[in-house]
């Protein structure tokens, strides 16, 4: 254990150090603080902008559907445009490629 000195000059010096200190960290705790709050409203955001549903369109002419992914995975492609439900199973039902990756004729309910 370390004994604190015994002259008030000393205690005071000692005094304005850790407050000095104490300042500086309370600082950096509330950087910390901030920097965590905005990477959550950040993931927050990422999270709601993730639709339900897309289709990866190909290239050319009217861009064709190629693909039909559930939203947010990872193997679709740059091409691509969200979509609901309804017509998910609709071109799915008109033969256009299911990922194999997200599977979303069995998010769908269309394979059991």
């Amino acid at each position: 254990m370390y004994d604190l000195p015994p002259d008030l000059d000393r205690l005071r010096t000692l005094w304005t150090w850790y407050a000095m200190w104490l300042g500086r960290i309370d600082e950096a705790i509330k950087k910390a603080e901030q920097e965590q709050a905005a990477q959550q409203r950040l993931e927050q955001q990422r999270a709601e902008a993730t639709p339900d549903w897309i289709v990866e369109l190909g290239i050319g002419q009217g861009a064709p559907p190629v693909d039909v992914h559930v939203g947010g995975c990872h193997m679709a492609g740059k091409r691509r445009r969200t979509i609901n439900r309804d017509q998910a199973v609709e071109l799915i039902s008109q033969g256009v490629n299911a990922c194999t990756h997200c599977r979303p004729d069995t998010e769908l309910g269309l394979l059991e």
